[in-house]
């Protein structure tokens, strides 16, 4: 009997086994399907189907989607070809960089001329082109190029007490030769129906990636002259950047005609108001660093603005106005750099910002803060380095009748250009003396309440009052003290007769009262920009130097504007 109860219960074994090892074949062979069905869907996938389906901030770092088109065969020719481009680009360079160094040329050299140039043998490599769309009336390129050369560049060098040095600029890219990568665009503009159909070429280096060279000395020593060496590699630099970089273009007319509207003119003015920065990084071992802002569009020494330096500050208050000259606002930007001030000693960078003019809108003014980044190309490090704090109010020329001046709505920003810089002087019966528009008013604010404050007391409570202080009458005020309480209500009221609103600040700080002393819990920094703009306004301001807490004001600005000449 139990011959047979193991036989029938083999049996059943087995035919369950091989039920089950074909239903596993059978899943497995789907799920292969499927997954050769998936891969299959992936390879057909395009740049911009992968897109959709993952959005940029997922990729890491270093996956890149490029939008130009392989060169290969423009590389094996111009190979062929570059003997004869360099001399004739040689000779080019040598006649439009020349009298540029000379403009830029270091207080302590009384010449410094080319005595040789040559760009080697070895032909630049383009990466890229791609075609900008969008033009109407011409057609725009650019052109993504490499270059590793052995050219050979020496400049006569003589200083101020007719000491001659030959400086050979040799390129410093592992075997010391020029490192360049970068993007050039081409303009083919106007479009005409004349052979080859376009009226002129512009050319300019859009984007300028990277460029490495160092200064070799031939039979003479700059270390005999402190800072001549930094002065000429910096006087190259700046060479560069105003002769060929973007926006500066160069036009090549290919049909006679005028093109002057091609070249470089001024589109604008950017005003710029560094309010102040916050949480910066400590550079100092002893004490807090001393920081000052450098801003610009061009990085040129000329148009660099500088701040003061605040001593031993890290959450430091300039409230400086800088103006800017703007060429071309679909592309330009606003960069800032924070330093650290170390005396007779190089600057050390605390980080840096960047602001797109495109983003703003002309006429309204943008208040930003800015995160502070190690390196504005290679964004690989993620430590914070601290804010900083802008307004940004952008004027383009010409627009006359078209916006109102925001800080003045009787005036348009062209009546208001020429009120401040004398102008043409018609405007408003100004005649030929520059005026200043002070913007006079009394300011009225409101304490509110408060929210959220930070725990100081030991039994979890606060005795919290607010401490008002405009920064350049240094006028102060102080509201109750309200007891025991983590949001207080005071709905007091204090008025302020400012006689320079749009240079003026308005400090809050709150300070928890104590019998023998008072404890800090944050504070809030407005400029009057946003009250003269709006008139009057209710919201709420977060607090600086803590983690919680929140100010609900309401502010009112009644203006008495006045003028003075100057």
């Amino acid at each position: 009997m139990s011959f047979f109860s193991g036989l029938v219960l083999g049996v059943a074994l087995g035919i369950g086994l091989i039920f089950a090892f074909a239903y596993l074949e059978n899943v497995r062979s789907k799920r292969r399907s499927e997954l050769a069905t998936t891969v299959a869907a992936f390879a057909r996938m395009t740049v911009q189907d992968s897109r959709k389906l993952l959005p940029a901030e997922y990729y890491p770092s270093w996956v890149v989607f490029s939008q130009r088109q392989k060169l290969t065969w423009l590389n094996l020719e111009l190979r062929k070809i570059w003997p004869y481009v360099n001399e004739a680009a040689s000779e080019l360079i040598r006649s439009s960089v020349e009298p540029i160094l000379e403009q830029y040329r270091p207080a302590v050299l009384s010449s410094l001329k080319f005595s040789k140039l040559t760009l080697g043998t070895v032909a630049p490599q383009f990466t890229g082109v791609s075609i900008i769309e969008g033009e109407t009336d011409g057609i725009t390129m650019e052109l993504e190029m490499q270059w590793d050369a052995n050219s050979s560049i020496i400049l006569d060098v003589k200083t101020l007490v007719g000491v001659g040095l030959p400086i050979q600029v040799i390129p410093c890219l592992l075997v010391k030769d020029i490192g360049f990568t970068g993007v050039f665009r081409l303009i083919f503009k106007p479009l005409v129906d004349e052979f080859p159909c376009f009226g002129a070429v512009s050319y300019s280096l859009r984007e300028k990636k990277k460029l490495d060279f160092t200064l070799k000395v031939i039979g003479g020593d700059l270390s005999t002259i402190p800072g001549v060496a930094d002065a000429i590699e910096e006087t190259i630099r700046d060479a560069i950047e105003d002769s060929v970089t973007w926006p500066v273009r160069k036009v090549v007319p290919i049909i006679p005609g005028d093109y002057s509207d091609l070249e470089l003119k001024p589109v604008g003015t950017l005003e710029v108001k560094l309010v102040q920065a916050k949480e910066l990084t400590n550079k100092d071992i002893v004490g807090k660093s001393d920081p000052f802002a450098k801003l610009f569009i061009r990085p040129l020494r000329e148009k660099t603005k500088r701040s003061k330096t605040i001593n031993n500050q890290l959450n430091p208050i300039w409230n400086e106005h800088f103006e800017f000259i703007v060429e071309d606002a679909s592309t330009q930007h606003l960069t800032v750099r924070i330093f650290d001030d170390e005396g007779v000693q190089a600057s050390e960078l605390i980080g840096c910002a960047q602001m797109p003019l495109k983003e703003l809108e002309p006429g309204k003014v943008k208040d930003v803060w800015l995160k502070l980044v190690k390196d504005l190309e290679v964004q690989r490090d993620t430590k914070y380095r601290g804010q900083v704090h802008l307004e940004l109010l952008y004027c383009p020329f010409g627009t006359d009748n078209v916006f109102k001046n925001p800080f003045n709505p009787n005036f348009s920003l062209t009546s208001l250009e020429k009120a401040l810089k004398g102008g043409d002087g018609t405007a408003n019966g100004i005649g030929q003396k520059k005026r200043d528009v002070i913007v006079r008013g009394v300011l009225s604010v409101t304490v509110i309440s408060a929210e959220d404050l930070p725990i100081v007391d030991m039994m979890g409570k606060a005795d919290p009052y607010v401490v008002l202080l405009m920064k350049k009458s240094e006028t102060k005020n102080k509201t109750r003290v309200v007891n025991d309480s983590l949001n207080p209500v005071w709905n007091q009221t204090f008025d302020f007769v400012v006689e320079d609103g749009l240079h003026d600040m308005l400090i809050l700080e709150v300070w928890d009262h104590d019998t023998f002393g008072k404890d800090y819990m944050g504070r809030c920094i407005m400029t009057l920009t946003r009250v003269i703009l709006e008139g009057e306004f209710k919201d709420s301001f977060p607090l600086d130097g803590t983690k919680s807490g929140r100010l609900n004001l309401h502010l009112k600005w009644n203006p008495q504007p006045i003028y003075r000449d100057t």
